[in-house]
Parts: C-alpha cells; sequence; structure tokens
C-alpha cells in the first residue's frame, strides 16, 4: 500500500526532500517499508509507467528508529545495485506527551466588584483549537477577599495546555466568584506557552488584565489589575522512542524450559521435537520475539539459556546454564545462532525438572543493576520465558519479579503447549498488583504472560 509520495525536485541528483512522511509505530511489530525513487517526465501523476524507476530500499520502521538516521544503497529489479546511488532517511517522533509544566500565578491591584468586601477573584486558562473554539486548561481555586492574589502553584501536562505547540493562543480570565454562579468579569488577557517560558529562572512575566467594555468607554483606562507568572517549572517525561533515539539498546535473553514434561526431543509428540519440515513451538515463539527485539540492539548478540535440564559433564541439574555450554559467554550470534545452539544442545542434555524460573530472573537481574549503576540509560534488557508448564517455585519466583520491577527490565512469559496456564496468568498482574511473598507490591508491571496457543495462527 502506498503511504505517500515527496514532491518532486527538478535537475537534481542529490535531492533533499522536504515532504515529510507520517507512520504510526509499533513496537510489537515488524513494520515493513518500501522506499521507491523515479525519474519524473511531468506528464501524468508521479510513478506511472512513463516515469524511469531509479532503484528502490526495504527496511523497517523499527530499524529507522533505532538508528535515527538509515543510509543504504539503491538497487533495481533482480537485487542489482543502481549505481553508487544511496537514500537515507532519518525519524523523528512527532507524538510523545513530551511532559509537563508547573506554573504560579499571581494578581495585583485587580478591579474591586464587592461592595461591602473585596473581590474573591480565581483565575481560568483557555487554549485556543485550531478550529477557534476554547478548551479550558486550568481554572485555579478561589482566593476570599483579596485585590493582591497569590494562586496555588500547580501542573499541567504541555499537551493539553498547548497540544505541545509552544506558538498555540492562549486565553486567561480573572473572574470574581459568586456562590450563586454569577461570577464578574474582572479582564483577560492573551499570551502563548512561548512567552510564559520568559518566567524561568529569576525572570517574571506580567500582563495587563483588560475588561474591552472599560477600555472604549474610559478614556484613561489602564486596566483592571496585572497578572503575573512568578514561576514556570517544564518537567519532561521521556517517551519510549526517546531512549531507543537516544541510543538506549535492548539487550534480549531467551530462557528455554527443558524439564520433562515436554516429552522425549527424539518422540514426534514432544514439543522439543525437531522436525526438519517446520520449526516446532519453542523455535517459533523465539523467531517471533526475537525478530521485533533485534532491531534494538546493535551487536546483535542475544543470551541462551536453559532450565531444568541435566548437563553435561556431570549431569547434575542446571536452571540457568547456557545452551551453548560456555559458562563464560551465553551469547549467540543473531535470532539464527540462538536457534543453532538450541538444536546442538538438545542431544547433549537429559530433560528433567523441576520448573524453577527465580534462578534465571535473578541472573539477568544481576546484569540490570549493574546497568543501573551506570546512570546511563544505554541498555535495557528483555527476558523471555519459554515454558510449557507453570512454574515450580513460585514464592522465589514472584520475589524474583518484585525484585527486578526497580531495574531496567521487562519478562515476557509464553506458555507452550497445552497446558493449563491459570497460575502464571498471576504473575502477569494485569487482575491486580502482583506481590512478594511478603506483601510488597511491584513497583512497575515488568511481566507479560501469552500462551502461545491463541497466537500462533496469527499472521
Amino acid at each position: 500500500v502506498q503511504v505517500d509520495r515527496s514532491e518532486v525536485i527538478k535537475s537534481n541528483l542529490n535531492p533533499v526532500f522536504a515532504k515529510i512522511f507520517t507512520v504510526d509505530y509499533y513496537f510489537e511489530e515488524v513494520q515493513k517499508l518500501r522506499f521507491e525513487v523515479y525519474d519524473s517526465h511531468g506528464h501524468a501523476g508521479v510513478g506511472t509507467h512513463d516515469d524511469d524507476f531509479l532503484g528502490g530500499m526495504e527496511c523497517t520502521v523499527g530499524q529507522i528508529v533505532a538508528q535515527k538516521r538509515v543510509t543504504k544503497p539503491l538497487f533495481l529489479k533482480y537485487g542489482k545495485f543502481a549505481g553508487k546511488s544511496t537514500i537515507t532517511v532519518i525519524s523523528e517522533e512527532i507524538s510523545g506527551n513530551n511532559g509537563y509544566v508547573e506554573l504560579a500565578f499571581r494578581a495585583k491591584k485587580l478591579d474591586d466588584k464587592d461592595l461591602f468586601s473585596k473581590s474573591d477573584p480565581f483565575l481560568e486558562i483557555y487554549r485556543i483549537d485550531d478550529d477557534r473554539s476554547e478548551q479550558l486548561v486550568y481554572r485555579t481555586e478561589v482566593v476570599k477577599n483579596n485585590l493582591s492574589p497569590i494562586w496555588e502553584p500547580f501542573k499541567v501536562s504541555l499537551n493539553s495546555l498547548c497540544s505541545c505547540e509552544e506558538k498555540r493562543k492562549l486565553r486567561c480570565v480573572v473572574w470574581d466568584y459568586d456562590s450563586r454562579g454569577k461570577h464578574d468579569f474582572i479582564g483577560e488577557f492573551y499570551t502563548t506557552f512561548e512567552e510564559m517560558q520568559k518566567a524561568m529562572g529569576e525572570n517574571k512575566v506580567q500582563w495587563d488584565c483588560m475588561n474591552p467594555k472599560y477600555k472604549i468607554k474610559k478614556r484613561n483606562y489602564k486596566n483592571s489589575g496585572v497578572v503575573v507568572l512568578l514561576d514556570l517549572k517544564i518537567h519532561r517525561v521521556y517517551s519510549f522512542l526517546d531512549y531507543i533515539m537516544g541510543g538506549c539498546q535492548i539487550h534480549f535473553t531467551v530462557a528455554i524450559d527443558f524439564t520433562a514434561s515436554n516429552g522425549d526431543p527424539r518422540n514426534s509428540c514432544s514439543l522439543h521435537y525437531i522436525n526438519p519440515y517446520q520449526p516446532n513451538e519453542y523455535l517459533k515463539a523465539l523467531v517471533a520475539v526475537g525478530e521485533i527485539c533485534q532491531d534494538y540492539d546493535s551487536d546483535k548478540k542475544f543470551s541462551a539459556l536453559g532450565f531444568g535440564a541435566r548437563i553435561p559433564p556431570k549431569y547434575e541439574v542446571s536452571h540457568d546454564f547456557a545452551i551453548n555450554f560456555n559458562p563464560d559467554n551465553d551469547e549467540c550470534e543473531g535470532i539464527q545462532g540462538v536457534v543453532e545452539s538450541y538444536q546442538n544442545c538438545l542431544p547433549k542434555i537429559q530433560l528433567y525438572g523441576p520448573t524453577n524460573v527465580a534462578p534465571i530472573i535473578s541472573k539477568v537481574a544481576r546484569v540490570a543493576a549493574d546497568e543501573e549503576r551506570t546512570k546511563e540509560a544505554s541498555q535495557y534488557f528483555i527476558l523471555l520465558i519459554l515454558t510449557d508448564g507453570v512454574v515450580t517455585d513460585m514464592a522465589d519466583t514472584r520475589e524474583a519479579i518484585v525484585r527486578a520491577s526497580y531495574l531496567p527490565m521487562s519478562i515476557i512469559i509464553v506458555g507452550v503447549g497445552n497446558a493449563d496456564f491459570t497460575d502464571m496468568q498471576i504473575l502477569d498482574g494485569d487482575d491486580g498488583i502482583l506481590r512478594s511473598p511478603k506483601g510488597e507490591p511491584v513497583l512497575r508491571d515488568i511481566v507479560q504472560f501469552v500462551p502461545f496457543r491463541e497466537f500462533k495462527n496469527v499472521s
């Protein structure tokens, strides 16, 4: 499906296109894009058969956002290079909630609207939308009987204040509160978030509070008081893409269940059976998640661990062994490397038990804790646990997850086969907050559980 096309740039072999293509981004999907470049002959629409095809390139949205700027050679048909020509695609995030702002207002010498006491002023801020309609952003509390009120500081998101556009007009109105709801209009002024930002630091910004009727009637009318912005603080909230585009790498670890309940790998009924014609469910689930994560890891090395098997040379049970049998370096080259290590490892081990996953969660958590101490946000850890049954060490696993929720890591658990996974939903915590055996809640929900059978036939 064609998303969009750029403008035509005339007589230029090194064009820089001004057109911006807007694409929705979904982390959890492989979103393939194709870019095609044409030499336009300027007759009918662009890309008709009159125009010459100069080359095309394919990549994923994930690759573009992970690298921020991708340069690739252009290919003609049948994979031939189009000379030395290249295309460069640059990405930036346009949505994002960009955080919130804290504002502190006061007023001076407001008009008095009350007979026996002073006005009871409050302030309202409206955002003016593109269709000229006004959207109330914030209303302060009422300060009783005071013509120079100081209102409480308040926070609003930049999205609601100005739709994240600094130059968008804002209308601010000061009223004298009336308990019967017939508030008296004191005055108003217009501003923008851009103008408000001058109040950062020691500076203050102020506006004349104007009543248009008085301005017409009274000859020497100056204002109905002054409104002062005493302080403005911006609190930036970083989105997932801010981290990725800032160079954060996703380190991917897979943990595979080698307990005896999977069945003997030599038997075609086993979940670990290696069928030359089609991958088993463990491999399908590994590839599905791994293909998403690989775009965000520049060295494409993935840690691959196994649990619940007796391993050589002594055939003792292990719950966190490297499936390449190299305890000093459990990393494999790419998804293909993990697949090969898995296939080589199966004949050498003896499937056993029990299904303990806490040791592997703790192992990845130790690496994530080292990363957190650097305060760099340069690595995030995703642990994919593939298992055919219910976890045996439930209490230890809950404890390990609560500990891990304070670290830069997430856990995806995929249930393979047809077991009853009801108990596993507890770890996901979607129906309530997961707690450690001592009752301590997770800091953030870091576990996603999915039964593979519900997804294996989805595209």
